[in-house]
């Protein structure tokens, strides 16, 4: 699966969590999850690559989507995971 494919599924789970999803121009940063009046709202950074969008939504599915709890495509876990385990190292 391209990061294309898993950057979609990701903000899938994003909004079926009650996040919503904004495309933006930031610079190629990547984007993030932040909280707007008690909303929570995840930017997409549409001038960064899908890899790297992909990891900023992988971190904040980790924050946002008890991943233990709900059915997630094993490819798209296997991200979630990896991009999660080395931010914390």
């Amino acid at each position: 699966m391209n990061e294309q494919r898993i950057l979609e599924e990701l903000l899938a789970l994003l909004e079926a969590n009650r996040v919503t999803i904004r495309n933006e121009p930031l610079g190629g940063s990547g984007g993030g999850l932040c909280t707007v009046k008690g909303q929570p709202i995840f930017f997409v950074d549409t001038q960064a690559s899908s890899a790297q969008a992909a990891a900023f939504c992988a971190e904040a599915v980790s924050k946002v989507v008890d991943i233990e709890k709900v059915y997630i495509k094993p490819e798209v876990r296997q991200f979630i995971e990896d991009h999660t385990n080395s931010e914390k190292e």
